[in-house]
């Protein structure tokens, strides 16, 4: 099994087959809109700029689950990070990381890579890494920033940093 053999909703409700994204470097992260570490979002998206055209993904996928983040709607949530980050990645539905009713994607990505402490998501913005193949390379906490994560993408990619 692989992160192309699952499927997600769109921002419109649609099923979105993340085999779309076979061959890809991907960066998963579930993140808020109202949290401290929002601002990741200008970082996220000059790390996209820097590597979409080397074959480099983020998947970003709000979740409300941590002291009520992300309240909005998936529109809201939209809007609230094109108009403040300038955000062109692609974003999906909000979605459940913990718990009864999380994404199976997400059950997923912490059986590969479970994280100190266990394998349940601590906050927003915690960032999964998947290589080519589509499977999980890396997990990085809330707290790791995106330039942080420049060098191990580009490794991924097969590039030297600039």
């Amino acid at each position: 099994m692989s992160v192309y053999d699952f499927s997600v909703k769109g921002t419109n409700g649609a099923d979105v087959s993340l085999s779309k994204y076979r061959g890809e470097v991907l960066l998963i992260v579930n993140t808020a809109t109202g949290c401290g570490f929002t601002p990741q979002y200008e970082g996220l998206q000059k790390l996209y700029e820097k590597y979409h055209a080397q074959g480099f993904e983020i998947l970003d996928f709000p979740c409300n689950q941590f002291m009520n983040q992300a309240p909005g709607t998936d529109e809201e949530i939209g809007s609230f990070c094109t108009l403040n980050y300038n955000t062109t990645f692609p974003r999906f539905s909000k979605i459940d990381v913990n718990g009864e009713n999380e994404s199976p994607l997400y059950t997923w990505l912490k059986s590969r890579k479970g994280g100190i402490g266990g394998s349940r998501i601590k906050w927003n913005f915690t960032k999964f890494l998947v290589d080519r193949d589509g499977e999980a390379v890396g997990r990085f906490a809330s707290a790791v920033t995106p330039a942080a994560l420049d060098k191990e993408i580009a490794k991924i990619i097969g590039r030297e940093v600039e």
